[in-house]
C-alpha cells in the first residue's frame, strides 16, 4: 500500500508542477505535512542536494524520498509517479500538437500557465529562504528569536561577492555549488 500511495503523492506533484523542478517544492511541503515521510528541514536539504547533483530537480528529489521510504523499489516507484504526468501529457500533445499549433485557445492556455508556474516558483523561493534565513517558519521564539543568524551575514556576502564584484560575474553556478557546500558544511548549516 505504501508503494501506491508514493506513486500516487508524486504523481500529483508531477501533475500539477507545471514549470520544472522547483515547482514541485509547494507540493513536497504539504508532502511533508501530510505523510510525515520527512520533514521541512530536510526538505531545504533536499533542495540543495538536488540543485548540486546532475538531472532534474524534481527527479532527484522524488527518488530520495522514495529511497528513504522504501529504499530502491521506492525511489523507482516515486521517480515514475513524478515523471509519468509529463510522459501521458507529452504523448498526447504530440498525437494532436499539428492540428492544434496554432488554435487560438492552445495559445491563450499556454499564456496562462506563465503566470501560475511564475506563482509556483516565486513561492517555492520564499520558501526556501524562510527555512535558510529563520531557525523556525512558525517564530515559535518571536520574529527576532527564529532568525537564523549565522545565515544573514551569509547572505549578504554571497549578494555582494555575485553582484558587485565584476570578477565574480563570470564564474560557472557549479563553482558556486560547490563552494556554497563547503560553506554549509563549514558552517553546520545542515539540519538546522
Amino acid at each position: 500500500m505504501i508503494y501506491l500511495r508514493l506513486f500516487l503523492e508524486f504523481f500529483k506533484a508531477g501533475l500539477f508542477a507545471v514549470g520544472g523542478g522547483l515547482a514541485t517544492l509547494p507540493f513536497l511541503s504539504d508532502m511533508a505535512t501530510s505523510t510525515g515521510w520527512f520533514t521541512h528541514s530536510q526538505l531545504a536539504d533536499m533542495v540543495a542536494v538536488s540543485e548540486s547533483t546532475p538531472g532534474p530537480l524534481g527527479v532527484n528529489m522524488a527518488t530520495y524520498v522514495g529511497y528513504t521510504v522504501k529504499g530502491v523499489p521506492g525511489a523507482v516507484i516515486a521517480t515514475l509517479g513524478l515523471i509519468t504526468p509529463s510522459v501521458i501529457i507529452i504523448l498526447i500533445i504530440a498525437l494532436f500538437l499539428k492540428s492544434f499549433r496554432h488554435n487560438h485557445f492552445v495559445e491563450a492556455a499556454f499564456e496562462c500557465l506563465r503566470p501560475a508556474s511564475l506563482g509556483l516558483i516565486t513561492a517555492s523561493g520564499i520558501a526556501v529562504a524562510v527555512t535558510a534565513l529563520f531557525v523556525s517558519s512558525t517564530f515559535e521564539k518571536g520574529f527576532i528569536g527564529s532568525i537564523h543568524w549565522k545565515a544573514i551575514p551569509l547572505s549578504i556576502l554571497l549578494l555582494l561577492v555575485t553582484r558587485v564584484f565584476k570578477k565574480t560575474k563570470g564564474l560557472h553556478p557549479i563553482i558556486w555549488i560547490g563552494v556554497s557546500a563547503v560553506v554549509g558544511i563549514v558552517f553546520s548549516f545542515a539540519g538546522v
